[in-house]
């Protein structure tokens, strides 16, 4: 892992701790990057300091919300996919990083987002992060859409991926 990889993971891991965020999860193995999983008990928490204070009872679909803290290194792609039983928001916490989304599997144009945009993913609908010129941070919270079999990392439907899985 390089040395800045390491470096923004654990300014990353120090910002949540700081924020008083207990991470259940933390994968810095992804070939564009990684992530952080927060519990999912400070969702609204999280919601305050990540969304401006949105407030989670509006965004729950199914009753169950999961916060996410996406690491995204410069010039990677995560997979082209989407998902069956979650919805997301996105917001930019730092870097500016280029989102491509589609109701169906042409990819559409590239939006950039800058440090405080945010956009909403449809379930269903075609998504890709792209990390561009710096390391991207975005904050995300899964919308469980199906409350008997809330959505997990297995829920990813790669159309397209630059790593081959």
């Amino acid at each position: 892992m390089s040395d800045q990889k390491k470096e923004i993971f654990e300014g990353v891991a120090q910002r949540l701790k700081i924020e008083g965020f207990n991470v259940v999860n933390r994968d810095e193995t992804r070939p564009w990057g990684g992530f952080f999983v927060i519990d999912e008990e400070q969702a609204q928490q999280f919601a305050n300091v990540y969304f401006e204070g949105l407030n989670v009872d509006d965004l729950k679909i199914s009753g169950k919300l999961s916060p996410k803290i996406l690491i995204v290194a410069p010039n990677t792609r995560l997979s082209w996919q989407y998902h069956h039983r979650r919805a997301e928001i996105w917001r930019v916490v730092n870097g500016t990083v280029g989102v491509i989304t589609s109701d169906t599997d042409e990819q559409g144009e590239l939006q950039q987002l800058a440090p405080g945009q945010s956009i909403k993913l449809k379930q269903g609908e075609r998504h890709r992060l792209i990390g561009l010129e710096d390391w991207g941070i975005v904050s995300e919270i899964w919308q469980h859409t199906d409350p008997a079999q809330p959505s997990d990392e297995s829920d990813i439907v790669r159309v397209q991926d630059d790593f081959g899985r």
